[in-house]
């Protein structure tokens, strides 16, 4: 089947009991045994729920995963990824990663002996050089957050396995429709499933999805003991939402190619980040291991003053923190994203004062340039 129609029809789609279309809200916290000596598949919600199971199943299919994994937040599902890991290990990671795994690694997993190394991922060289005796993984988002850099997923993942480490990629940007990073050699991926995954602002959720099945063990047993798991109502919203990826993802894509493209020819814009435009840096890299540039774009203002006026006068745009809903959002990273990030570490990866993020939702393109026309234009 192809991803359209695996959205509507693969996995757990009917109810067995029923007949339903929309499978139910299994909302129990325990299950009743037949006896003693034969226990079912459920025991306690915390270790499985029908709900979670079609979920996860839905999510692992999509990015051709062996098994998935439901948390309750995107950091949930990063942190007990990042369990894996025993102190004195050590993790290559891009430098401009997102501000909540920054600080996780550097504040809370540092205190277990966890350590890092963030470097330009758009160099495997670099990446390389980094690699010591003790990594035991990459950690990798392409495109990354809020810079839109782009790594070379297939180099990246065959260096790893050179050294014999795993591959770790958030996809959150992309989503299964556009970049299946499995495909290209990584060995887990994640998503915060709060964005396009969910697709409506409704739901704080994440995902990691795992290739071999016997890290998927170990991932399955951290989810477990942890117990950082997807309420099944919260379950069934985002199977809900996945129903419509393609057709959301479809419609934002086109319309944040519109207004990137219009957006460089302002003269108010000093850049626009956007791996959909020719001029991106990583644009043929993305081209060969991507379907698609994404609903998501950055773009860097004249002055912090402009700046400053966008954010507070655009209609069109919420000025939200998130990103992948049916309504645009615009995003101020400074103070929002990668506030977790000290200014001096912001300024070193060119994450300045003048830079915002824009998540292009399902509005008419042109509505949505009208009104930055509207605020930009002196």
């Amino acid at each position: 089947m192809k991803f359209a129609t695996q959205l509507i029809h693969g996995g757990q789609t009917i109810d067995p009991a029923t007949g339903s279309l929309s499978l139910p809200i299994y909302q129990t916290s325990t299950f009743a045994q037949e006896s003693v000596d034969h226990f079912g598949k459920y025991d306690y919600a915390r270790s499985g729920n029908p709900t979670r199971d079609a979920l996860e199943e839905a999510v692992a299919r999509l990015e051709g995963g062996t098994r998935g994994f439901a948390f309750a937040s995107g950091m949930a599902a990063i942190s007990s990824t990042f369990m894996l890991f025993a102190p004195g290990d050590h993790l290559v990671v891009c430098e401009d990663v997102y501000g909540g795994t920054f600080r996780v690694l550097t504040r809370l997993f540092s205190q277990w002996g966890l350590e890092v190394t963030f470097v330009d991922a758009t160099d495997t060289n670099a990446i390389a050089t980094a690699i010591r005796p003790k990594t035991r993984a990459l950690y990798l988002e392409t495109p990354s957050n809020p810079l839109l850099k782009i790594t070379d997923l297939k180099e990246a993942a065959a260096l790893a396995r050179e050294h014999d480490i795993l591959t770790i990629v958030d996809n959150t940007f992309m989503t299964p429709y556009l970049q299946r990073p499995l495909e290209l050699g990584c060995d887990i991926v994640l998503h915060s499933g709060t964005k396009f995954l969910n697709g409506h602002s409704d739901v704080i959720c994440g995902f990691a999805v795992v290739a071999d099945p016997d890290l998927a063990k170990q991932l399955g047993f951290i989810q477990n003991a942890f117990g950082a798991i997807l309420g099944p109502q919260d379950c069934w919203l985002v199977l809900r939402g996945l129903k419509t990826l393609k057709v959301r993802m479809e419609e934002s894509q086109t319309t944040a190619r519109k207004v990137a493209r219009w957006l460089a020819e302002q003269s108010q814009v000093s850049r626009v980040l956007y791996p959909g435009l020719p001029s991106h840096p990583g644009y043929a890299i993305h081209s060969r291991q991507a379907d698609g540039p994404g609903a998501v774009l950055s773009f860097e203002l004249a002055s912090y003053e402009l700046t400053k006026r966008l954010l507070e006068q655009v209609e069109l745009a919420a000025f939200a923190v998130s990103l992948g809903g049916v309504e645009s959002i615009l995003s101020y990273p400074a103070k929002m994203s990668h506030a977790a990030m000290p200014a001096a570490e912001r300024a070193a990866r060119g994450i300045s004062d003048t830079l915002v993020r824009l998540s292009v939702g399902l509005e008419d393109a042109d509505d949505l340039i009208a009104d930055l026309k509207r605020v930009l234009t002196p």
